[in-house]
């Protein structure tokens, strides 16, 4: 099922149509997965947080989506359930999950309930990818990258909420639980593709059986450089802008860092769609190198102007966050055009555990670094993420026979 088989086959009817039903469900479901990262500079104040307990509210959520991803991968369940029903019973535990911060006061239960939340995203996550896979042969690098757009502006809502809401954190738990409600019904009240993958069966040797493809593993080490980088930035971007905006003296600089931090993240939603676009015209391995390339040198430059003029700050890292997703969704469509199709969505799966794995090292480390070294230098240590991710991308390259000028892939 690779995307140049498909050159002359007419799409079906009411692929776009889908496409934007289960970006929408996407969207709304995946509002839980940064709830608390958005107020965590209020849940230090009224829990009465450290450093590092502040951390593990965004890690938990990272452990939590990594053992829920190896659990289905193991299982196979998204290759042996409807992803739909999935994706909605996976929405609706987060939802619950994440509502119970309403009836916690201290970071332990806290804690439990986020890593609850990112173990039942791991069914929202993965089988998306799938289902929006059945529809699409030319044109899936879009159509993903729509799909990790969607996902982007999902992360960046809580920030939005928490900035027009006055920095009320409990209304940010309850609008992103409501929304992660809404998400779920709307991807069970869709339907597949015509493009169905095999339905598979259980056994438990498949998960490794998938992994030792070198083209996965290819595509999966670039996909690991890349997640390196990721999730630290959209976990402390508030925290850096609010110190930056503090740092000059701006007016209400909380206020100004929500906003920020939601269009840092929220910007992604451009790089994401234009990285399809580019990647199905030009080839995944070549926009993945340029995203990254080009993200590592922003994650260089952002410490370089921290406590510059906030104009200054925000073009960077509206630079930088534009490019950092870019390519996300271009690891998994190499993954669904390379790996055995019986189980597309157990070498996903695996694909996004191990990646999310590598993000809870970098979001651990920022905060030490910040406050070890300050602002200016802790965002040098997501720059190798890239370059490593990069060269994995060219060797990938070389491996499927790729030029610098070919395209590899129809629009």
């Amino acid at each position: 099922m690779s995307a140049g088989s498909a050159v002359g086959e007419v799409e079906p009817a009411g692929r776009w149509h889908a496409l934007a039903g289960l970006a929408i469900a996407k969207f709304l479901a995946l509002s839980t997965w940064f709830s608390a990262s958005a107020v965590v500079l209020e849940l230090e104040q009224v829990w009465s947080l450290t450093t590092a307990t502040a951390s593990m509210l965004t890690i938990a959520v990272q452990l939590g989506f990594v053992a829920g991803a190896l659990f289905s991968a193991a299982l196979s369940l998204a290759d042996r359930f409807p992803p739909r029903r999935v994706m909605a019973v996976g929405a609706l535990g987060a939802a619950a999950a994440n509502a119970g911060l309403l009836l916690v006061g201290a970071a332990g239960p806290a804690i439990a309930l986020r890593f609850a939340t990112g173990a039942c995203l791991a069914a929202v996550y993965p089988p998306a990818l799938k289902v929006m896979a059945t529809w699409f042969r030319r044109g899936r690098g879009l159509a993903l990258g729509v799909m990790v757009g969607a996902l982007t502006l999902g992360s960046a809502l809580p920030h939005l909420v928490r900035g027009l809401g006055g920095l009320d954190w409990q209304l940010v738990v309850i609008a992103t639980s409501v929304a992660t409600v809404a998400g779920g019904v709307i991807a069970l009240l869709g339907r597949d593709g015509p493009y169905p993958f095999p339905r598979a069966t259980f056994r438990f040797g498949d998960a490794l059986r998938v992994a030792r493809d070198r083209r996965v593993q290819l595509a999966s080490y670039g996909y690991f450089g890349h997640m390196w980088e990721l999730y630290a930035l959209w976990a402390w971007a508030v925290a850096y802008l609010t110190a930056s905006f503090q740092y000059v003296g701006m007016r209400d600089p909380d206020v100004a860092a929500a906003f920020g931090a939601f269009a840092v993240v929220g910007i992604g939603v451009l790089g994401c769609v234009a990285g399809g676009a580019l990647a199905d015209r030009r080839s995944r391995t070549w926009l993945t190198s340029l995203a990254m390339c080009l993200s590592g040198a922003s994650a260089a430059l952002a410490g370089l102007v921290w406590g510059l003029h906030p104009g200054i700050v925000m073009a960077v890292m509206l630079f930088w966050g534009f490019w950092v997703i870019a390519d996300s969704a271009q690891f998994s469509t190499l993954v669904t055009e390379v790996a055995d199709q019986r189980y597309v969505g157990t070498a996903l799966t695996l694909q996004l555990a191990l990646g999310f794995t590598f993000t809870i090292v970098t979001i651990w480390l920022i905060p030490l670094l910040v406050d070890a070294i300050g602002w200016r230098w802790a965002f040098l240590v997501l720059v190798p993420g890239p370059l490593l991710g990069t060269l994995a991308m060219r060797l990938l390259a070389r491996e499927l026979g790729e030029t610098t000028t070919q395209t590899a892939h129809p629009p």
